[in-house]
């Protein structure tokens, strides 16, 4: 089922239960082949996946700044790595630098990123449904398939793939 974006969190909450005890199982039994399944996986969902139609990871969830995330964007901003913290950023509870609120700051009326080119490693990662060692990730694709669409379908695609 490809649930739309106001069913996402009840689909997402009705199969958490059943992800967790997969992704339990995925990391107890690492399939040889997971990382190059998850590529394809990844790669397939965005062909047909338009964010800009979404943009819910920007409405609901703030990334974390790295310290060259930090440089990249207040140099593109012109701004002085301290004001661009002062301005947007706060520290949470990780002591990470997250955005002082959301929606993002950056995300404009159509959906589009206003710092898309330098935007943060976190963002452009996202939902990490293709980083390298994709089982040490579970955690927070458990969270990521109540944001994401794309990450709903992938996990769903990636259980009838590899059946455990």
């Amino acid at each position: 089922m490809k649930p739309t974006l106001n069913d996402l969190p009840k689909e997402a909450k009705d199969k958490h239960i059943e992800n967790k005890k997969y992704f339990d199982k995925l990391k107890k039994k690492t399939p040889k082949n997971l990382d190059y399944v998850m590529q394809d996986l990844h790669d397939a969902e965005f062909k047909k996946t338009n964010c800009l139609k979404c943009a819910n990871c920007c409405k609901t969830t703030g990334p974390l700044f790295t310290s060259a995330d930090i440089e990249r964007v207040s140099k593109y901003l012109r701004q002085k790595p301290q004001h661009f913290i002062d301005q947007y950023l706060r520290i949470d509870e990780d002591q990470d630098y997250v955005l002082q609120s959301v929606p993002c700051t950056f995300l404009d009326q159509d959906n589009a990123c206003m710092i898309y080119d330098v935007r943060p490693k976190a963002c452009r990662e996202f939902p990490h449904t293709d980083r390298k060692k994709f089982q040490q990730i579970t955690d927070l694709t458990l969270k990521n398939v109540s944001i994401c669409p794309a990450a709903f379908n992938i996990v769903e695609e990636m259980k009838k793939r590899l059946p455990l």
